[in-house]
Formats: C-alpha cells, structure tokens, sequence
C-alpha cells in the first residue's frame, strides 16, 4: 500500500471515531458505523450498480463506479425505530407509542429505508455523517456523502438487522478528486 492508501484507512478509523462520539439526544447511542474496504466494498459497488439497474436510478449507477474507484468507505447508520421518548411528534405521530407501534406492524422488505423513524434519531445520524466528514476535510481526504451507498450498504446487510435508514462516506486519495466532474449513466434524472 501506498503512504497515501495507509493514510486514508487511517482517517476512516478516525471519522469512525468522530461519528462515534459525536452528540446523541438524550445521551443514547443508536449509531452504527462499519469500515469496508476490499472485496467488501467490491461488492457494496457492485451491489448500487445492480440497485441501480433493477430501478433503473442512473446516479446509483453512477455512485457504484466511485465506491469502485475508492480506497475506503465509511457507512454510518441508525436506529431509527428506538424512540426518543420525548413525544415531540417530529416522526409525524403525536407519541413515541404510537410511532413504535406503527413501526411494529410494518412487515416485509422497504422500498429502501424502514420507517417510521425517531426524528431525534435521524438528527443523531446526521451530526455523526456531519462529524465524520469534518474528520475527512480537516485531514484533506476526497470523500462525497452517498445516500446510495447506504441503501446498498442496508440491502446487503452491512449495518444489521436494526439499522433503519444509512448513508456511506467513499474516500479516495489521488491527484483529482474522483467524486467531482462524475460521468452521467443512463437514467441519471431519477
């Protein structure tokens, strides 16, 4: 490996780190994070691309030949179905109840998230991705925050059983950025 490839495996332990530790509401950790890299991430990218046929969502496709083109990928996740218990109503339900129990009785395979979700808990998911990026900038790694990457992440089962909704973080160390400038595929609108 190259001082460069070490040195983004480095940093993806470190937004790790970051994503771990950043703030949670009320204290409550529900974040999953996972590192992949190699044959794992071979087959994330390959997974989007085949994502991205059977819907026929080009920037899937797209977003695969990136994760193809990384070092690294960063997926961050959360629990969104463990209620925060404050009864805000941010999840579009008057209770915490009564959003745990509508998630109980969804059955079978979501479109791509499962929901409802705990806005509290989707505010949580988005300070650790936040954190983690901040850790990728400060140490002047590539990086572009894929949506895709985390359905596919989710689709293969990377973050769990629990996981309700995830996003996954590429990385990438060369002389041009790889996530600027990205090649249009077929069905890109979608």
């Amino acid at each position: 490996m190259s001082p460069e490839k070490d040195a983004v495996v480095t940093v993806a332990g470190l937004m790790a780190l970051a994503a771990r530790t950043a703030p949670k509401g009320k204290g409550i950790d529900t974040i999953f994070i996972r590192v992949v890299s190699g044959k794992e991430l071979r087959e994330l990218a390959k997974r989007l691309d085949s994502l991205g046929n059977e819907r026929g969502i080009g920037f899937f496709r797209r977003d695969a030949g990136n994760l193809a083109g990384s070092d690294v990928c960063v997926l961050i996740g959360a629990r969104g179905s463990s209620a925060a218990g404050i009864d805000c109503g941010g999840c579009g339900f008057l209770s915490c109840a009564e959003m745990a129990a509508e998630f109980s009785t969804r059955t079978g395979k979501p479109a791509f998230f499962a929901g409802p979700n705990c806005a509290v808990r989707m505010a949580d998911l988005g300070i650790a991705v936040g954190s983690a990026v901040k850790t990728a900038q400060i140490h002047n790694v590539d990086n572009r925050v894929m949506y895709s990457a985390g359905v596919a992440a989710m689709d293969l089962g990377l973050l769990g059983p629990d996981c309700t909704a995830a996003y996954g973080i590429p990385l990438s160390a060369t002389g041009k950025n790889i996530f600027f400038d990205r090649e249009s595929r077929q069905g890109a609108g979608k």
